[in-house]
């Protein structure tokens, strides 16, 4: 909600916070044994309480790539308040391997209900938060498909969407598509086969879906549902077929993004090299081939919409890094490389430049969004993030944080996060951080680490620094939003907004709030601030009392999560009072007259 002004903020007097988790127990198989770590993060409003709650997925010592063979343990999904509450555990059992690229896990309000779901491909042997076992027809909760290799290729394969609150399942359907024969997707011994990723869209423009992936080296199928009444309803399937040079055959990422690329209010899914567009039919293909990075924002202001960046493994790719227009798929400019090259960054980095700046690892230098050479002087290649309170990106690799200089054209360190808490990051070489994301909602982001010294710890850390801008929060951006749900797809890229910050504070775009229980769509650009309305402290703790100079029409007051506490449309007197329950401590009201709305904060005295 759109308020006259927000509440201070005032900086933690440390630069982290440490939030203790409930560690699974290690244990023993085949492979020897293994202990656990924190993997890759998200964060969702589980229990609508208008606070984000953490969800942690755990990673087994033993987890593998898919190309490697061996038993690994069981994968868990932890919920927990940002205190370090435990909520809820989610065992997915040992019919879905533990690696980077098997269990991809979205987090977001599918239902629109106020209260985020968490769904994941699932399998016999998963169980809910309550303890349940996650079974469709009659299957067994105590099978093992798992191979003497560790692969598990025959078997049932599930969807299911979890309640966040309480971890307990709400649908489970079969998995679409499912692996049928394994050879289809590219190898005969399960590398390729179970290549999975996943996202949110907004594919009628109103309501988000959830979107599984499986295959990306050839093969390439992307599945819309709907979480309808309860239920996963399909809303369309892709399938590229097995023919090389169709379709999205062999153009997936091992990473996607998710934008509104063609301006017509609905979200396409750009899958690396290719797009799909909001009816689950290709928009293009750019030819390129698979690839390991891209980034997706308005990395070019002088160029209508959106563009991507991104960088190609296949060594006879027309291009190793190439910026191409989101909508369309047109290169703009780039280089061939003739290498596998495994790294891209792009970030507003130099104030000096508009637009974005991009480099790899293949490339020899760092562009200007023109393609134009900006330095020899390459800095980090990993994630961008808003940190110092300046309008630019800084840059975050490992635990490693710099800053680009405009004058120098190099970077240089701000700090190095290990130095607090024993901070690390994860993911091995790609050396990612658990989740960066606005989550505290001042507009830079923080940056969740594990504890090197204690595995059952993640070190929470949020900038000190104050700042002169104000600046709606980045959650409330869609681009950025769906950007942090599926930040922890495979090889996790950082989010992106879906405009250029450095444009300027008037540019930034109002979004669109849905408030749960409301029922409507509430436009911040159509909000009119009467004059004729004071609301009145008269020193009663739970009562509102308001004074107009014009008959007021009607009133609504909402919790900060959107539910509505009190209605009244017809009011039709120049004072009124609302008398709240003890336990509201504040709460937006709307007033209406004739010369429109005014919104307000109410805080108990």
């Amino acid at each position: 909600m759109e308020v006259d002004t927000s509440e201070s903020v005032t900086p933690w007097a440390n630069i982290y916070k440490t939030i203790q988790l409930n560690r699974p127990a290690g244990g023993k198989n085949a492979s020897g044994g293994y202990h656990y770590s924190p993997g890759d993060c998200s964060v969702g409003d589980l229990d609508g309480d208008g606070q984000y709650e953490l969800i942690v997925k755990w990673d087994p010592s033993n987890a593998k790539d898919n190309s490697q063979s061996g038993y690994t343990g069981n994968v868990y999904l932890d919920a927990y308040e940002l205190t370090g509450k435990f909520l809820w555990r989610i065992d997915l059992g040992v019919n879905i391997r533990a690696g980077a690229h098997y269990t991809q896990y979205m987090v977001y309000d599918f239902d629109g209900d106020g209260m985020a779901e968490v769904a994941c491909k699932t399998a016999p042997g998963t169980k809910d938060g309550t303890g349940a076992n996650v079974l469709m027809n009659s299957d067994s909760p105590t099978a093992d498909y798992r191979n003497t290799s560790g692969y598990i290729l025959t078997g049932p394969e599930y969807l299911t969407v979890f309640n966040g609150k309480t971890g307990g399942m709400l649908n489970t359907v079969t998995y679409t598509p499912l692996r049928g024969t394994v050879s289809s997707w590219g190898d005969s011994y399960g590398n390729r086969v179970d290549r999975f990723m996943a996202c949110v869209a907004y594919l009628d423009g109103i309501h988000p879906s959830l979107v599984m992936c499986r295959g990306y080296y050839t093969r390439t199928t992307l599945a819309a549902y709907d979480l309808t009444n309860g239920k996963l309803v399909q809303r369309w399937f892709y399938d590229s077929g097995t023919t090389s040079g169709v379709g999205a055959y062999g153009q997936g990422n091992h990473n996607l993004s998710v934008a509104d690329v063609d301006n017509d209010g609905k979200d396409e899914i750009i899958y690396g090299a290719s797009a799909i567009n909001d009816d689950g039919k290709l928009l293009y293909r750019t030819g390129l081939g698979h690839g390991d990075a891209m980034h997706l924002s308005d990395l070019d202001p002088d160029i209508a919409g959106l563009e991507v960046w991104e960088v190609h493994e296949e060594t006879g790719s027309a291009y190793g890094y190439e910026l191409h227009n989101a909508a369309t798929g047109k290169i703009l400019w780039g280089t061939k490389t003739g290498s596998d090259n495994g790294r891209g960054c792009s970030a507003d980095i130099d104030g000096a430049k508009r637009g974005h700046e991009m480099w790899s690892s293949s490339g020899p230098n760092v562009y200007t969004c023109k393609g134009e050479s900006l330095s020899s002087s390459k800095p980090s290649v990993n994630f961008r993030i808003y940190w110092d309170g300046d309008l630019l990106d800084e840059l975050l690799d490992g635990t490693k944080l710099d800053k680009w200089s405009s004058s120098s054209k190099s970077a240089s360190r701000l700090f190095t996060l290990y130095n607090y808490g024993n901070a690390q990051s994860i993911n091995g070489t790609k050396a990612t951080p658990c989740l960066s994301a606005d989550v505290l909602g001042d507009w830079r982001e923080e940056i969740f680490m594990m504890n090197s010294v204690d595995s059952s710890q993640i070190q929470f850390f949020t900038t000190t620094i104050s700042t002169s801008y104000r600046i709606p929060t980045l959650m409330h951006d869609p681009v950025y939003r769906l950007g942090v749900a599926w930040e922890n797809n495979c090889y996790n890229q950082p989010p992106h907004l879906g405009y250029w910050l450095a444009r300027g504070l008037d540019s930034i775009p109002k979004p669109n709030l849905y408030f749960p229980h409301a029922g409507a769509v509430y436009t911040a650009e159509k909000s009119i601030h009467a004059t004729s309305m004071t609301l009145i402290s008269d020193g009663h703790g739970a009562v509102a009392r308001f004074r107009s100079t014009l008959p007021i029409q009607s009133v609504v007051a909402y919790s900060l999560t959107g539910i509505v506490l009190y209605k009244n449309d017809a009011v039709n007197d120049l004072e009124f009072s609302i008398v709240f329950p003890d336990d509201q401590k504040m709460a937006i009201i709307r007033v209406k007259t004739a010369e429109g709305l005014k919104s307000m904060k109410w805080i108990r005295q």
